[in-house]
């Protein structure tokens, strides 16, 4: 049903500099780095936050990522407690509506399965306990 879960970690503009700082500890190179100035015209960011860290993933071994993004001024303050998520790559675009159906029982849908600009089907919500998911599928594997 879920291939892999990854901690996703939320900043308020020192995703870039946390991720230097994890690269150096854990080495390698970063699988993807994207920008909110690499969003399409309708998703445009506010000017001041054009080049911060949309997405970032850096590999950490047994085919684990850890992933992150700063968070716009428009999703509200990050605080301890809220600056993560866990993101699971579920196996098929079923399995994906399935476990997002199932975590979303009694908590809060934030964004609804659906196809994103980047080509995953991606969804997020947090569930009753106030537990951040991010829930993929990602046709390419």
């Amino acid at each position: 049903m879920a291939s892999s879960l990854n901690p996703y970690l939320n900043f308020s503009g020192k995703c870039e500099e946390a991720f230097n700082f994890y690269k150096s500890v854990f080495g390698g190179e970063f699988a993807t780095v994207m920008r909110f100035q690499d969003m399409p015209a309708e998703y445009a960011p506010a000017e001041n936050e054009k080049n911060l860290i949309m997405h970032v993933a850096l590999p950490i071994g047994n085919g684990s990522m850890l992933m992150g993004s700063d968070t716009p001024a428009h999703m509200g303050t990050v605080t301890n407690g809220n600056n993560f998520s866990i993101a699971i790559s579920a196996d098929s675009q079923a399995d994906a509506d399935k476990l997002y159906q199932g975590l979303s029982a009694g908590g809060q849908a934030t964004m609804p399965m659906a196809n994103a600009f980047w080509g995953s089907y991606f969804g997020m919500l947090n569930d009753k306990f106030g537990v951040g998911w991010m829930i993929s599928y990602d046709k390419a594997r």
